[in-house]
């Protein structure tokens, strides 16, 4: 294992990080403290508490699942597509390292600033709400679990994208609403039967739902479910990228 490469690439990406720290980092936190504020304060009169949660703590775990998705997809997808379109992506390729060292590199950098913005976050959270957390080796297993699948798949989409207006589209117009759809602000056992079956066919509500659990205790599916349909998601992202470099699918092209 090319360790120095590995290190490289991780290096250059997280040194990113510090040079966009305002859109790295200020910018999520500022946008989840206004969901803290307009939906605490507009929603959460109104409904003041579910599961025997709080409103305003309810939603902490879906404010930083959205937050780390989203980040996660940016952060990896910007990463491998900006050589692509500058042309360095050549340099990388015929460079002593192999396929898992740039995976390794690209995807570990993206998921370690998720994570440490998920850690602000939280902070964030309680100034605003009180954060219980039953089960913290579980809240921080589905959080490296999530920000590693949700890297990885934005490298997908790094690669596959060809402009900037389609390596944008896919966060915004399809995560994003699945995000909010898929239990953040709510449980869906709130909705109407035909509506929690339509629900579940929505991956990230195992997602949320997990992670959710590992705060409160409470889920709208089984942990065990939550689990596999992560790894299972996690493992498929692992072979579409083996596939990717197997092929040189838009990377020799």
């Amino acid at each position: 294992m090319n360790w120095h490469g590995i290190k490289s690439i991780y290096k250059f990406e997280m040194a990113r990080t510090r040079r966009t720290l305002f859109q790295s980092i200020v910018s999520p936190v500022m946008s989840t403290s206004l969901y803290f504020v307009v939906f605490g304060a507009a929603i959460g009169s109104r409904i003041t508490e579910i599961d025997g949660v709080s409103y305003g703590s309810f939603i902490v775990p879906g404010l930083l699942m959205l937050s780390i998705l989203t980040e996660s997809i940016s952060n990896a997808s910007f990463g491998i597509y900006f050589p692509r379109f500058s042309g360095t992506i050549y340099e990388l390729l015929s460079a002593p390292v192999s396929v898992v060292e740039i995976v390794i590199g690209y995807v570990g950098a993206a998921a370690t600033k998720s994570i440490v913005l998920g850690g602000i976050i939280l902070a964030t959270a309680n100034l605003f709400v009180d954060v219980e957390i039953m089960h913290p080796g579980w809240m921080l297993l589905f959080l490296i679990l999530t920000a590693i699948t949700f890297s990885l798949f934005g490298f997908i989409l790094g690669v596959w994208a060809d402009n900037w207006e389609k390596l944008a589209i896919v966060p915004t117009l399809i995560i994003t609403p699945l995000t909010f759809l898929g239990g953040s602000f709510y449980s869906i056992s709130m909705l109407p039967p035909v509506w929690q079956t339509i629900t579940l066919f929505n991956p990230v509500v195992y997602l949320i739902s997990g992670f959710r659990w590992s705060f409160y205790g409470n889920a709208d599916v089984s942990l065990g479910l939550s689990l596999v349909m992560t790894g299972g998601f996690l493992f498929l992202c692992i072979g579409v990228v083996w596939w990717i470099f197997k092929t040189g699918y838009r990377l020799r092209i």
